[in-house]
């Protein structure tokens, strides 16, 4: 069945649209409140430097695809009504307002706060007026010897139209007056800062009173500019950056070959139809005017900066400066104690299921498993999902040596992972140049399933078997990610969830009816549904005056049905805490409506990612651990997985570690109220608890 005639199936409104919230103003309310981290004096000054850039790179994203997509509707006369009952013109005029309002606050702090304080513990960013002398002359020679052979100046005439201007590039628009060598006098020209080009330059420290001295690349560029138009004045020159529609659309119903329909549209993303522009506060008038009738764009696209128009070049500076005063604590992730007592991760696996809470606990287990895998030769078989795992992954390497080591391989590549597509292709040639097996899964929906299995045939008193040895996890295989994102990894033996796995790889290679699985729950077929039974199970025992609970982690939540479903509960009586980081659709807290469900939002050092479900189950506490947010895309549209904790000690840990310590957090958590608004959850009185603090303090060696 088509993916959209499975969500229309399922998507049933119980509740008016005044019960549900936006879902691109709910972006843009976590991105505040990833600001407010950059905002707050209590983080070390380079952390706040890196928070401020990851809303710029969130708000890149956001435009490239939520704001490409509104603008589509709107181009197309949309009259579509979304399910918190705004249109698209709705929607884009207060998405427009809430993020420029959004981007004045963060460069006011960029320009107020964060580099008046990185002046004062010696990391300057040096102004075209503050250069001295020498230092001008360094600047001089670094301009003639590294920038200049490698710009192309385009003066703007009828033989020189307006250029291509790649996605998100820096690019600069110059007034001029004068005539040329040729006698042609044109009033403007582009200049575009080629990628190789570093956005930010640091001085010889002979040069500078201070340790760490930086210049911005445009202002190298517009200190020299007059040195590409030899002759003529220079009147003014501009920095701006023009974001582009980059949702990548390939009709798989329609093509062949699905990598290579992919590797011909790739390219065409950094062409995609403008959606913004940002120039520099200083851009005259007229070359605004002129910026956005170039790219089809009107005033309410324009976004006027106070300051470099990529803060997300400055996400090296950080790395680059060895001041770990003014940086999050280091911190060595630990690893299970059943891990440490043998070599083999094999021996350690059938002692009995292992879970891994990252980052606290090291993502080494999984490459271990893999590792060993390879080079095994009681190791008959790997299968493997794939979505992001990096350009340059161990994982896929020990992949790449188990197939040249015989080993039977396959790996199911998701070749429309949004903005890993290249890297993900990548390896795909590759491991079919060794012989691995690759498929891109099933047509229309993406495999966004963590899942690893290896076969391993062993010995045992009733003769030679084959036993599958299991990792699933609700993060990516990537192992730089594993240390940045909180996620839960279970290694397991056990045989029932062993065939299970094995049932989903058969669907995603070969063909047939999905079979009954016994313990996963699989999108698009049983997640939503298993999910809506779990809630209805607590509404029922709620109003039998039993004891009703529910407490679920998760990225987003926006699918309908199960708001409704939480909504029934509530008002039925259950508990609910919904510990949500991103975006939720869900009205907390509403008399009548959903006064028994609070939602809370964790922002921290580590970007919160496990999705953990908890429902009480009449004493049987039933908790899972998931790939997939409680979003239609998830439940429909794509290849998911939840599954159980069935050990009672694990699941006691991730009760404990995944929801009870969220729960009590009151430093780096946010209470949602009814509304949409988000207040920091602050008690005077009560201990001072930081989730994410405390599982570092707990779980490292």
């Amino acid at each position: 069945m088509p993916p959209h005639t499975l969500a229309e199936r399922h998507m049933t409104q119980h509740f008016p649209p005044e019960n549900y919230l936006n879902r691109e103003l709910g972006l843009l309310a976590f991105n505040r409140r990833v600001l407010a981290q950059a905002q707050n004096p209590r983080h070390p000054l380079l952390e706040r430097l890196r928070f401020l850039c990851i809303v710029s790179s969130n708000l890149d994203e956001f435009f490239e695809i939520r704001v490409a997509g509104l603008k589509e509707q709107l181009k197309l006369g949309s009259l579509a009504i979304t399910t918190d009952g705004l249109s698209a013109q709705e929607v884009f005029r207060r998405v427009s307002d809430e993020a420029r309002a959004l981007i004045d606050a963060q460069y006011a702090l960029f320009n107020n706060e964060i580099l008046p304080g990185l002046d004062a513990e010696g990391i300057r960013f040096l102004r075209r007026s503050n250069w001295t002398d020498a230092q001008r002359e360094w600047i001089r020679g670094f301009f003639f010897r590294e920038v200049m052979p490698v710009l192309t100046p385009i003066g703007l005439d009828p033989s020189h139209p307006f250029p291509r201007v790649l996605n998100k590039s820096l690019n600069f628009a110059i007034e001029l007056e004068g005539k040329d060598a040729f006698g042609r006098s044109s009033d403007a020209a582009i200049v575009q800062a080629p990628r190789v080009l570093p956005r930010v330059i640091r001085l010889p420290r002979e040069l500078c009173d201070c340790e760490y001295a930086f210049v911005f690349l445009s202002s190298v560029l517009h200190d020299f500019v007059g040195e590409l138009f030899a002759g003529m004045n220079v009147l003014g020159c501009y920095q701006f950056r023009v974001t582009r529609n980059s949702d990548l659309f390939v009709d798989e119903e329609e093509v062949k070959n699905l990598r290579t329909k992919i590797q011909g549209e790739l390219p065409q993303r950094h062409f995609g139809d403008a959606v913004r522009l940002e120039v520099a506060d200083n851009c005259s008038p007229a070359m605004t005017e002129f910026l956005l009738g170039q790219f089809n764009l009107s005033a309410s696209d324009l976004y006027r900066v106070a300051g470099p128009v990529n803060l997300v070049r400055l996400m090296q500076v950080p790395d680059w400066v060895p001041r770990d005063d003014l940086k999050f604590s280091t911190f060595h992730p630990g690893k299970p104690k059943v891990l440490q007592k043998t070599h083999s991760i094999f021996d350690s696996m059938r002692a009995g299921d292992i879970l891994l809470h990252h980052p606290y606990q090291s993502f080494t287990p999984v490459i271990n498993l893999l590792d060993q895998a390879a080079d095994d030769p009681r190791v008959v078989a790997i299968k493997m999902t794939v979505y992001r795992t990096g350009t340059d992954s161990v994982l896929m390497q020990s992949l790449l040596r188990a197939a040249q080591n015989g080993k039977e391989v396959t790996v199911v590549v998701e070749l429309m992972a949004r903005f890993d597509e290249e890297a993900n292709i990548g390896w795909a040639t590759k491991l079919e140049e060794v012989g691995a097996h690759v498929v891109y899964g099933v047509v229309g929906y993406k495999t966004h399933a963590k899942m690893l299995m290896v076969v391993r045939r062993e010995e045992t008193e009733q003769g030679s078997t084959l036993r599958r040895y299991i990792h699933l996890g609700t993060g990516n295989y990537h192992p730089r990610t594993a240390r940045m994102y909180t996620d839960f990894g279970l290694l397991t033996c056990n045989e029932e969830i062993g065939g299970d796995v094995n049932e989903v790889f058969k669907q995603l290679t070969g063909l047939g009816r999905a079979q009954t699985l016994h313990h996963l729950w699989q999108a698009p077929f049983t997640l939503q549904s298993n999910i809506i039974a779990a809630i209805r199970a607590e509404t029922i025992a709620a109003r039998a005056g039993q004891r009703a609970r529910i407490i679920a982690k998760m990225n987003s939540l926006l699918e309908p049905e199960t708001i409704a479903a939480l909504y029934e509960a509530s008002q039925a009586g259950v508990r609910i805490d919904l510990i949500v980081r991103g975006v939720c659709a869900l009205r907390p807290g509403v008399a009548g409506l959903s006064e028994n469900i609070r939602v809370r939002s964790i922002i921290g050092r580590f970007l919160e990612h496990h999705r953990v479900f908890y429902f009480h189950a009449g004493g049987e506490e039933q908790v899972y651990l998931s790939s997939a947010d409680w979003m239609d895309r998830n439940f429909f549209r794509r290849i998911e997985l939840a599954f159980p904790i069935l050990d009672r000690k694990l699941k006691r840990r991730v009760i404990f570690e995944g929801l009870q310590t969220y729960l009590a957090d009151n430093q780096q958590a946010w209470e949602m109220d009814g509304n949409g608004g988000y207040h920091p959850r602050r008690n005077s009185r009560a201990k001072p608890r930081s989730a994410q603090g405390e599982l570092i303090e707990l779980l490292q060696p």
